[in-house]
């Protein structure tokens, strides 16, 4: 009788820990332009909310409601703007990603100046995550020169692949100088960033399909860093 009270309480306390561990919600700071805030779909399909829910039906790690500082046609220095407008944590975020640039490229501004503003934006998003290089991964800049609606304005999607393929050596460059993890969704994006399921109204944004294989990138280095 002695042995099953102190295995039924061994057993409330392993659930009690269980119950604490859980509730205690990791925080995640997604920064970015279209791309993040999801343009076009339901909040849902955003890749920052599809990887927390992703994580969360896993049952390893527990993640509040993504904090999304994005909008569409943001560059970098207007994205900076809107950090310095919104309420963040000023104890830090567990994680934080970066996908920034496409406006900056669309409005054909020098990639000189972008990698000035990218590492900046770089370093923020490094104090955001209380300094844990680990806890920060950046996203490519995806190739719009590759969509209906590039085609239909008659972009120079040659001009503008290059362009891309130009800011996103850049970053990634930038981003092995801090050993912050970068993970390409460009040429995935391009080989079927165009199909009619890819992409929304439109013609320009990527569809929760697209943004899924995203999240699917994503969730593969989340699931390597320590918490």
């Amino acid at each position: 009788m002695k042995f099953l009270k102190i295995t039924f309480l061994n057993f409330l306390i392993l659930m009690t820990l269980s119950e604490i561990s859980f509730a205690q919600n990791l925080t995640y700071l997604a920064l970015g332009d279209s791309y993040t805030i999801g343009e076009g779909v339901p909040e849902n399909d955003r890749y920052p909310v599809q990887l927390v829910n992703t994580l969360a039906k896993s049952g390893k790690l527990n993640f509040s409601n993504p904090q999304i500082i994005a909008k569409t046609g943001w560059t970098v220095d207007e994205l900076e703007a809107g950090i310095k407008a919104a309420d963040t944590k000023s104890e830090g975020y567990d994680l934080v990603t970066l996908l920034i640039g496409v406006n900056n490229q669309y409005r054909g501004r020098p990639v000189e100046d972008f990698e000035k503003e990218f590492e900046l934006m770089l370093n923020r998003a490094i104090i955001f995550a209380r300094g844990n290089t680990s806890h920060v991964v950046v996203l490519s800049i995806p190739d719009w020169g590759v969509t209906p609606f590039a085609v239909n304005r008659k972009s120079d999607q040659g001009k503008v692949a290059r362009e891309i393929d130009t800011y996103n050596s850049a970053k990634k460059a930038i981003c092995k100088m801090y050993g912050i993890t970068f993970i390409d969704i460009t040429e995935d994006y391009r080989a079927i960033g165009a199909r009619p399921e890819m992409v929304v109204e439109d013609q320009l944004h990527p569809t929760g399909l697209m943004y899924q294989r995203w999240t699917e990138k994503l969730l593969k280095e989340v699931k390597k860093i320590k918490f």
